[in-house]
């Protein structure tokens, strides 16, 4: 089999050329992708109201509207429980210095690195230096809100425009193939809309889910706060593998310094473990894994891109696009591999979870009780 080293060199070109224009050009494409999953997930409702004889800015402006209503209630909600925590604050810190001065203090009495260390000077000194540093803290934390709220902004403004013209960017789209494919061109905006619609439909349904199951085990823990940790919790799972390691981390962290007894600290990690392993072999293959359609192989490495390439934005966004990708590649002969790659398909079923494995065992044997 012949090797083209001139092709090979003009898609290794295109590739890094892709992550160089990713990277310089973040603070603008990151908003215009995430208006664009808006976009797709609003679409079809604005269909809707159109169809009840709204025209469609109103339609547009109506379910943008009814997106920062759903928001604001929920900040709303959740404001006096994020005030009470803030109260909690300076008591943690102390906290967290002085236990952070006994591991020193007992790690020197083993190993004697300093001579004469004395764990109240220690913890005077942490004082201080966080009272020093609290400055830049706040003045990182103002221009990070405020890089925030600009790509809020943005974002918004970019949903807006993707729905108003939505009809003329598809024409103008299909309008780049021939006559013979311009129907397989629309064929596949409408998946690649489809895809968008159920990744952010089922991620809501997720976060749901988890969210009150979360809430509900804290709650039965005794953890305060019960529904602000568990919908956090939910909210960052958004993130694949590290947003659930951080959402447990946070109360278990809590639960340490606000009980004395250590079964506290456990039984929340124990909690999200096992909401962790649910969600993992049940939940997420049928809600989400399922309207993706991406290997196990290709989410991971999404993952570690998006982190490069964008950071948090990145490792939330890389996901879904690894499934439009595939949609796209499904469409053009020459990358119909890619799509494979991407896809399930590439399993033999032999690295199904265990969990799944019992469930189809088990069916099999209600079948033959049934026979």
């Amino acid at each position: 089999m012949p090797l083209s080293f001139q092709k090979l060199f003009f898609a290794l070109t295109f590739i890094i050329g892709l992550f160089v224009v990713m990277v310089v050009a973040k603070s603008i494409l990151i908003p215009l992708s995430l208006a664009l999953l808006i976009a797709f997930i609003l679409y079809p409702i604005v269909k809707k109201l159109e169809s009840w004889g709204l025209n469609k800015l109103f339609a547009t402006f109506l379910s943008l509207l009814m997106v920062f209503a759903i928001i604001g209630g929920i900040i709303t909600l959740f404001s006096a429980e994020i005030m009470n925590l803030a109260d909690e604050v300076n008591n943690f810190t102390e906290k967290i210095m002085r236990t952070f001065s006994d591991a020193i203090v007992y790690i020197n009495g083993n190993i004697n690195f300093i001579e004469d260390l004395n764990k109240d000077e220690l913890v005077e000194n942490g004082k201080k230096w966080l009272e020093k540093s609290s400055g830049s803290l706040l003045q990182n934390t103002f221009s990070s809100t405020a890089a925030f709220l600009t790509g809020l902004l943005t974002t918004v403004i970019f949903s807006f425009l993707f729905l108003i013209y939505s009809r003329g960017l598809t024409n103008a789209f299909i309008a780049f193939g021939d006559e013979e494919n311009k129907g397989r061109i629309f064929k596949m905006l409408k998946n690649i809309q489809s895809v968008g619609k159920k990744y952010l439909t089922g991620m809501f349904l997720l976060i749901l889910i988890l969210g009150f199951a979360n809430s509900i085990g804290l709650w039965i823990i005794g953890i305060d706060s019960p529904f602000l940790f568990g919908f956090l919790a939910a909210t960052l799972s958004i993130v694949p593998y590290v947003g659930t390691t951080v959402g447990a981390t946070i109360p278990a962290l809590y639960a340490f310094m606000s009980f004395d007894s250590l079964w506290m600290p456990a039984a929340v990690i124990i909690l999200f473990w096992g909401i962790q392993v649910i969600e993992s072999n049940f939940l997420s293959p049928k809600i989400v894994g399922s309207n993706l359609n991406v290997n196990a192989l290709v989410s991971i490495f999404s993952l570690l891109v998006g982190a490069a390439v964008w950071g948090i934005a990145g490792m939330i966004l890389f996901l879904p696009f690894a499934a439009i990708l595939k949609v796209v590649c499904e469409e053009f002969d020459q990358l119909k591999p890619v799509a494979l790659l991407i896809g399930n398909d590439i399993s033999d079923g032999s690295t199904a979870p265990k969990a799944w494995k019992w469930v189809e065992k088990v069916k099999g044997w209600f079948k033959k009780k049934k026979g």
